[in-house]
């Protein structure tokens, strides 16, 4: 379906449903039409279902609609909750489009929940522009705290928690070059995301701008099955990496100088 006719029916579909369903304890029909909504972060597991919380649960039952990067991988988070609610896609490459006719609902006072394919939204996900528009119309945001691959990353790394700096992915051309030499000299541990397809010329990188001595951590598969955390020189890690299976999501953890 064209993004046209996924709105188009998004529309629709508040139309026909929201405006009596109920919400929590309480009915639309008791709220002020002047009301507004609100925009709910909420986080969902990076592997293991278990690390969903009862509040995230409470959260995507009572909203109105569900905002899904990918409505595919989320199903079946979903339905393992009994979560019955609709849900439409929000990505990289819908969220200008479909931002506008979100806020309108909000400003109608639906309460809307925003979900990623894994961890916490607007974290290297879809989320920034939807949660900026919100705040530039006056709407209430709120982030749920939740699962986020990066923080038992630093932890299970070693390296000083107290000050880091959080960089995502690098850009994939043009300013990743710059960016290694910003942060060569990065005095606080530094926190990269990788995929696997890129993890090896990541490391070649590494040793070039950083040094091969650069103390590193690198995680991997994060609360499931085959979780694994590799520590030593950034030469070391990358051995280790041409000789061993480079599946799963990865995030890098660097020592500062």
């Amino acid at each position: 379906m064209d993004h046209s006719r996924r709105y188009n029916a998004f529309s629709q579909y508040w139309t026909a449903n929201i405006y009596y369903r109920p919400l929590g304890a309480m009915n639309y029909e008791t709220l002020t039409m002047n009301s507004t909504g609100k925009l709910y972060l909420v986080p969902t597991p990076i592997g293991n279902l278990e690390d969903m919380t009862f509040r995230a649960i409470r959260i995507l039952k009572e909203a109105d609609l569900i905002l899904a990067e990918d409505t595919r991988t989320s199903a079946p988070l979903l339905k393992h909750f009994d979560i019955q609610k609709k849900v439409f896609s929000h990505h990289q490459h819908n969220e200008h489009q479909s931002s506008n006719e979100i806020i309108r609902f909000l400003k109608e006072g639906k309460n809307i929940a925003l979900i990623s394919d894994a961890g916490t939204p607007a974290i290297s996900d879809p989320g920034f522009y939807l949660v900026r528009e919100a705040l530039k119309n006056e709407i209430d945001v709120e982030c749920l705290p939740g699962a986020t691959a990066f923080v038992p990353a630093l932890v299970n790394s070693g390296f000083p928690t107290d000050r880091f700096c959080f960089e995502g992915f690098l850009p994939l051309k043009k300013g990743r070059q710059t960016r290694y030499k910003t942060l060569a000299n990065e005095e606080r541990t530094i926190i990269l995301y990788e995929s696997p397809h890129r993890l090896l010329k990541t490391l070649e990188e590494m040793a070039i701008y950083f040094g091969s001595e650069r103390q590193i951590s690198v995680s991997r598969e994060l609360t499931k099955m085959f979780e694994e955390t590799v520590r030593g020189t950034v030469a070391e890690v990358k051995t280790y990496f041409e000789t061993h299976p480079v599946k799963g999501e990865f995030v890098i953890c660097v020592s500062g100088t």
